[in-house]
């Protein structure tokens, strides 16, 4: 086809709504994106290990329901353990959807996790139910008072003859035999919460990953969190939708500088009994505990305690008969620490692994038990980006890293004693993201291998060598899809910013690109300090840029400093007190290289995010006038005071010490020198970003008379994912306003130069 054809081809389709473009299946639209499973990947598992990693078990879907299939690693053979029918309780005649499961010890029993509903943000209760293989007995758990959907974090005991769960914010450890509940805790409400945690801890803290309590090793014994939450203040949110009056649905959310949780750690007899609690010293509201294990040997709790700014992170010992807590290891920064979630014991119990940037990189080190000892064990110029754990009878370690290219991910392997060169296990020749779930002895991994444009191949590998065994996931219907799409050429680069730091970037262009021609760009930005955007990889919001570019675009993404790219200490923590300020800077130094480039119409540049990406989409339009044309803010942060305290204080400090620094980086600060397009979108029902920051912004808008584009989409959370058809909604949305306002942009009527603080700011 040519150029003039497709031209042409593509005013035909901007002149159709958008839902209607579906006439050429080379070309991508919102509707085959968001409004159809035309593009979803095949699903696989959850998958288990089973003993040494000689097998492993994985759900499939059939007519009926899902089987629990389980597969010999080594040669493929098959066997169905548990059929769709035996999931269907009795009196049923639906099979129980299997969302989560996990083994007994010794592989007899089947914990089933289903009918699961968000408690904050995740969906950490439901109904749990044990299955025993052996006879087919299905039973549910939680006896004849619990609620539906009101179990939470159910594991077996050491034994396999107990589960312990929690329920209400209680504590309970059921006997699988006779059936006897015994409540470990029973002071648990809603400020009063056992073996779980509050919202910000489990959004902040806790990786996602809200699991309050643990067995010892021996089973004798319980070690908990308790939070004490009746300090911590309500934002409430008004849903007006769900009734004829509108209802208040409190939120317990501590913003910055407001006062937290008490958290504090107990243990308690698996039988029952008085609690013993650790004496952690400290004020408990100005502390986190945010990790907690058990010691190999049941006889110690081991945990990571951060003060209030959190530039200091103690690891502790405590000892559950007497109570007594002493230091091991201490970690300092001048900005923030880093959390340990690598943490594994060694030797038994003599040492431990602890993941640490005291060298400027983030690199691996063994310590012993008792702190005296700290021994390097990766080393070099190159940061790890996560530990898959120790082999300890050949003495290495296996982790994820790519020394050589900050948008990529490889699977290495290091002595223990330090010694020698890393080893990369990866593939020389699959340039891409390799993720890993190696086996116990790590003789074999399910590995996820993709790239950009590229889906994703699931497979099952023996290591050290690599070798494939079998491919579990090829998604070759998915790739024929992709590979059919009309789709141009895409650069990775690093752009130079001001400290001559090279930050990574990738640029997308159409098809039919002519290097003669200008083309509108369009930046999508994050930038902060959770998430990179530049990545080798499958996922985001590839599929979409990818349709922007059929319809004329350039799409753009630059990491800036303060990103987590694998960029080191110095690069990551630069934006320490002072949250959107370098950012700004370095994206707006992005803009400004490309818009250099012949084929970029520099009056045309977009940016467009969501969440920290909205608040940087507003500070580059606000702050860069001369810059940007159009932003799309999606979920934005408008100012940090707005935004909960353990995730603002890491990064920012406590405003009543840093208030310069809140109002430096916040858009409110800088709305006067807006001059260009601005679309708002927030949930009202977001929890995370409230709705508040969006009307915090309105109100400086309207105060400095500039005009904007705004849609609330009621009840919906921050990820303006609930309802039928919101994605496809939002989505379509978002292109119209790209279309018409930064691909057919006409030239700014205002005269505004630069950024201006607004009044009162």
């Amino acid at each position: 086809m040519t150029r003039f054809t497709l031209s042409v081809s593509i005013s035909v389709l901007l002149a159709q709504p958008l839902s209607a473009q579906r006439a050429d299946t080379t070309l991508l639209t919102v509707q085959r994106i968001y409004g159809s499973p035309e593009f979803k990947s095949q699903s696989f598992g959850p998958a288990r290990w089973l003993a040494d990693g000689t097998a492993y078990t994985t759900l499939e879907e059939t007519e009926d329901g899902q089987n629990l299939v389980r597969y010999g690693t080594e040669r493929g053979d098959r066997q169905v353990l548990v059929a769709a029918r035996q999931f269907i309780p009795q009196g049923d005649s639906v099979p129980l959807r299997v969302e989560e499961y996990a083994w007994a010890p010794d592989n007899k029993m089947l914990l089933i996790f289903t009918n699961t509903q968000p408690v904050w943000r995740l969906n950490t209760r439901g109904d749990y139910w044990v299955l025993e293989l052996a006879n087919g007995r299905l039973h549910q758990l939680g006896g004849k008072d619990a609620k539906p959907s009101t179990l939470m974090f159910a594991k077996f005991s050491p034994d396999g003859r107990r589960v312990g769960y929690v329920r209400e914010n209680n504590l309970y450890v059921e006997d699988l035999a006779g059936g006897a509940i015994t409540a470990l805790t029973t002071d648990g409400s809603r400020t009063l919460i056992n073996g779980t945690f509050d919202w910000v801890y489990e959004e902040e803290l806790m990786n996602y990953y809200a699991d309050g309590w643990r067995w010892s090793p021996d089973g004798a014994s319980v070690a908990y969190w308790q939070l004490n939450a009746d300090s911590v203040r309500d934002f409430d949110l008004i849903n007006n939708t769900d009734s004829l009056y509108s209802r208040v649905v409190p939120v317990q959310y501590p913003k910055a500088g407001e006062s937290n949780s008490a958290a504090r750690i107990g243990v308690v007899p698996a039988t029952g009994g008085s609690t013993r609690w650790l004496d952690v010293p400290g004020d408990p509201r100005n502390h986190y505990i945010p990790r907690m294990e058990w010691a190999p040997a049941s006889d110690q709790v081991v945990l990571q305690q951060l003060n209030r700014l959190q530039n200091t992170n103690e690891v502790m010992l405590g000892d559950p008969g007497t109570g007594k807590v002493r230091t091991v290891l201490t970690e300092r920064d001048s900005t923030w620490v880093d959390l340990t979630d690598d943490f594994a014991w060694l030797g038994g119990g003599k040492n431990f692994l602890w993941v640490s940037e005291r060298d400027g990189w983030n690199h691996v080190y063994v310590v012993s038990r008792d702190g005296r000892s700290v021994r390097l064990i990766t080393r070099g110029n190159f940061d790890v980006s996560e530990v898959l754990g120790a082999e300890e009878k050949e003495g290495w370690l296996y982790y994820l890293a790519s020394p050589e290219n900050p948008t990529q991910k490889y699977l290495f392997r290091s002595r223990l004693d330090g010694k020698g060169s890393a080893e990369r296990l990866s593939p020389k020749n699959e340039a891409g993201t390799h993720d890993y779930d190696r086996a116990p002895g790590f003789r074999y991994a399910l590995e996820t291998y993709s790239s950009f444009g590229n889906p994703p191949v699931i497979r099952l590998v023996r290591l050290p060598t690599h070798q494939v065994l079998r491919t579990l996931v090829d998604n070759a219907g998915l790739r024929r899809r992709v590979a059919g799409l009309r789709r141009g050429a895409v650069e990775f680069f690093s752009i130079t910013a001001e400290d001559g730091s090279k930050m990574p970037a990738y640029l997308m262009k159409p098809a039919d690109f002519d290097s003669t021609r200008k083309y509108p760009l369009l930046f999508h930005v994050y930038g902060g300090p959770g998430s990179s955007t530049v990545n080798d990889s499958w996922g985001g919001y590839y599929l979409w840029h990818l349709m922007l570019t059929q319809r004329g675009f350039l799409v753009a993404s630059v990491d800036n400093h303060g990103t987590p790219a694998p960029l080191g200490r110095k690069w990551r923590k630069s934006i320490y007190g002072q949250l959107g300020v370098l950012e700004t800077r370095d994206q707006a130094v992005a803009a400004r290289t490309l818009g250099q480039r012949s084929y970029v119409d520099s009056a045309r540049i977009g940016i467009w995010g969501w969440s920290y990406g909205g608040f940087m989409s507003l500070n580059a339009l606000f702050q860069h006038p001369d810059l940007y044309r159009t932003a799309v803010v999606v979920s934005p942060v408008t100012h940090w005071a707005l935004y909960d305290n353990v995730y603002t204080e890491r990064f920012n400090g406590l405003p009543g010490q840093n208030e310069a620094g809140y109002d430096r980086g916040s858009p409110l600060t800088y709305v006067n020198g807006m001059r260009g397009n601005l679309l708002l979108i927030h949930g009202s029902g977001d929890d995370n970003v409230h709705f508040q920051n969006s009307e915090m912004l309105i109100n400086a808008l309207v105060a400095a008379d500039k005009p904007f584009t705004m849609m609330e989409y009621p009840n919906r959370t921050h990820c303006i994912c609930q309802g039928r058809n919101t994605q496809l909604h939002l989505f379509e949305l978002i292109t119209r306003y790209l279309d018409q306002n930064l691909k057919g942009a006409m030239a700014p009527s205002s005269t505004a130069s630069g950024p201006t603080p607004a009044s009162g700011q």
